[in-house]
């Protein structure tokens, strides 16, 4: 199964089918809190199959086992509608210092995502080879490099700070059926202003450039 096969059935387990089950049942009647709570612990399952399928979890399936322990403990725990409607926001807001926490760590979170989609494509070339640096050697070797992803965890830090703040604000001032589908449609529109900040970051560093200064320091002959 390809990385971008992976991530759309992701999407779908994580995301698609918990609002889909949401207003399946408050169709049949459910209340506001049974329905938020069934639907919220389904994303669980993907994560519990990946860490079976993994047993040593790296950092990345980690910090996504952490958030869905911590939304499934919300849902189990809150018996306020409101509440339960805002947790999103609050484990968005949770998820976003996680990520500028990262910046002083051994490596930050925007990098370990980041690696799971473009390694082997984005990267200079080894010498005399066909095949990508690996993005250990060029983390160990290339202080610029480290510098781009800290950087970039740093927005992305601050994006789902400020993508918080709109999910808590919507709980409780919107009208609860509206919610969870406005919050999925949020999700898609965060996802696409991310990606254009990252491009308008990323592209001038030269990072999808082979042969840009950035990788100068590897002293790599271009093919």
């Amino acid at each position: 199964m390809s990385s971008r096969t992976k991530a759309m059935l992701l999407v779908l387990i994580d995301l698609v089918l918990p609002i889909g089950l949401y207003y399946v049942l408050r169709a049949a009647g459910v209340s506001y809190h049974s329905a938020l709570l069934i639907s919220s612990l389904l994303p669980g399952l993907s994560v519990v199959a990946n860490l079976v399928r993994l047993r040593k979890p790296d950092g990345l399936s980690l910090f996504m086992t952490g958030m869905m322990v911590g939304s499934a403990a919300i849902s189990l725990l809150v018996h306020d509608p409101r509440l339960l409607l805002a947790k999103d926001g609050w484990i968005t807001a949770i998820s976003g210092l996680w990520f500028l926490a990262s910046v002083r760590g051994r490596q930050p979170l925007v990098f370990a995502f980041t690696r799971f989609l473009l390694e082997g494509r984005v990267g200079p070339l080894e010498d005399g080879g066909s095949r990508r640096v690996s993005w250990d050697v060029l983390w160990e070797r290339l202080p610029a490099f480290r510098r781009i992803w800290r950087v970039a965890t740093v927005l992305w830090g601050i994006g789902l700070l400020a993508d918080a703040v709109v999910r808590v604000t919507m709980a409780y001032t919107l009208p609860p059926d509206v919610v969870p589908g406005l919050g999925g449609l949020q999700y898609a529109v965060f996802m696409v202003l991310m990606q254009v900040v990252m491009a308008c970051y990323l592209v001038p560093t030269g990072l999808y450039n082979r042969w840009s200064p950035l990788y100068f320091p590897l002293k790599e002959i271009p093919a």
